[in-house]
C-alpha cells in the first residue's frame, strides 16, 4: 500500500520540479560576452579614466535606429563639432539612441525615451552582456560617475541634451580646456580622447583598446585628424 501511494505522488512531483525548471530557463538572462575597458591599453602612458566602450566587429556594432540624431546642444560651436566627429566612431546614424549591438536583451525604449533610473534598472537586470549605452556609448560605471558630476538624478531623462553634457565631463577630462588654451598640443589631446573613446584611432590606425572585447578603430587617422584640423586649423 505504502510503495502504491509512493508511485502515485512521485510523477506528479516530477512533472512539478521539471515544468519549474523549464519555467526558470525560460526568465533567465541571455548571457554574452561581458565587455568592461581595461585602465591600460596600447599607449605608453597610463590611461585616464578609459571610460567608455565601443567599437565594432564583423559590420555594424550598434542596433539600427534610422533617424538621424540631431547636432548637440547647449555646447560651443568647436565642441558640438567634436561631439559629432565623436559620434561618428561610436554610435554612428544611430546618434542618441545607439544600444550597443551585443546588448541582446534590448531597452524596453528608445534611451531617449528613459530616464537615468529606468536604463540603471535595464543594466541589473541584463546582468553578463554590453551595457554601453548613448550618442558616446557610456558604459555603466561612467554614466553613473559622470551624471553624479553634472548632478543628474535617476528621474532625469537620458536626452540628447543631457547626454551631450555628459560627454562634455569627459572632454574635460581629456584636457579640452588645456588644449583649446594651448597648453596641450592637438596629437595629445587626440591621443587623450582615443584613450577614452575606444572607436576612435591612434596614430597607427588602431584603437587604444585594440582587440579587447572586439574593440577596433571605426575611422582612419587621417579621418580623425581631418576633422580635428577641420574644428581648429590651429592646435
Amino acid at each position: 500500500m505504502a510503495n502504491r501511494l509512493y508511485g502515485a505522488l512521485f510523477l506528479p512531483l516530477t512533472l512539478i520540479f521539471l515544468i519549474a525548471g523549464l519555467a526558470k530557463a525560460d526568465v533567465a538572462p541571455l548571457v554574452t560576452r561581458a565587455a568592461p575597458l581595461i585602465e591600460g591599453g596600447l599607449g605608453s602612458t597610463t590611461a585616464i579614466n578609459g571610460s567608455l566602450f565601443a567599437g565594432t566587429q564583423d559590420g555594424s556594432f550598434f542596433a539600427p535606429f534610422p533617424v538621424r540624431a540631431p547636432a548637440p546642444t547647449g555646447v560651443g560651436q568647436s565642441t558640438a563639432r567634436l561631439l559629432t566627429l565623436i559620434s561618428r566612431a561610436e554610435a554612428g546614424q544611430a546618434g542618441y539612441d545607439a544600444v550597443q549591438h551585443g546588448a541582446r536583451i534590448r531597452t524596453p525604449r528608445p534611451p531617449t525615451q528613459m530616464t537615468l533610473g529606468e536604463i540603471y534598472a535595464w543594466i541589473t537586470a541584463t546582468p553578463g552582456q554590453p551595457h554601453a549605452i548613448g550618442r558616446y556609448q557610456f558604459i555603466p560605471d561612467t554614466l553613473r560617475r559622470v551624471a553624479r558630476i553634472r548632478g543628474y538624478g535617476p528621474e532625469v531623462r537620458f536626452t540628447a541634451e543631457v547626454q551631450d553634457s555628459l560627454a562634455t565631463v569627459l572632454l574635460d577630462e581629456a584636457g579640452l580646456q588645456a588644449f583649446e588654451g594651448g597648453e596641450l598640443g592637438r596629437r595629445d589631446f587626440m591621443h587623450n580622447l582615443a584613450r577614452i573613446w575606444a572607436g576612435l584611432p591612434l596614430p597607427n590606425g588602431r584603437s587604444y583598446y585594440q582587440g579587447y572585447a572586439g574593440n577596433r578603430a571605426t575611422m582612419s587617422w587621417a579621418e580623425f585628424s581631418g576633422g580635428m584640423e577641420a574644428i581648429w586649423p590651429t592646435g
